[in-house]
């Protein structure tokens, strides 16, 4: 059996394998395709996983977090358009939701006086850059809330092909 890592600044990738109490010569034979030497050096920061491993070890390890983690911090186009996603309990997702569609509604008419000319002037701008946070704000919680269905499937709270089948019909 291999030994526990001291190391004080662990990334998400190490943390993933020792949550899930696995070696490095384990976690490759879980993962496949990726050597325990490729995950030494991905863990210490030698080098960044590839998009696949990511997609990997992300099934494997069961934790859809991974993903986004790669997407926002690591890929150089991800970390100027995808917004890191944090996990979060269903109940508090739903809040956040709620609040910015709220807050959404409350200015319809006021995004629709700003863009009904095609142009946004500079005194709408304020306004303008308000209502694209909020709705921003919307965006992140939507995938916040998929990041926690993948999440819940993977720990099976939740039918996966169920939910599939009832997407497919909707």
């Amino acid at each position: 059996m291999g030994k526990k890592s001291t190391k004080k600044d662990k990334n998400i990738y190490q943390i993933c394998r020792e949550n899930l109490e696995l070696t490095r010569e384990a976690a490759s034979e879980l993962l496949e395709s990726i050597s325990d030497s490729r995950i030494e050096k991905i863990e210490s920061g030698k080098s960044l996983p590839h998009p696949d491993e990511v997609l990997i070890m992300a099934d494997k390890y069961k934790m859809p977090n991974l993903r986004n983690q790669f997407c926002s911090h690591d890929c150089p186009i991800g970390r100027t358009y995808i917004p890191e996603i944090t996990m979060k309990d269903l109940s508090q997702i739903t809040l956040e939701i709620l609040a910015s569609l709220n807050s959404v509604e409350k200015n319809k008419d006021r995004l629709i006086e700003i863009v009904a000319d095609g142009t946004i002037s500079d005194s709408e701008l304020d306004d303008f850059a308000h209502i694209q946070n909020e709705l921003e704000h919307i965006s992140v919680a939507v995938e916040s809330l998929q990041l926690w269905v993948e999440k819940t499937i993977h720990e099976n709270g939740i039918n996966k092909e169920k939910l599939e089948e009832i997407r497919k019909k909707l």
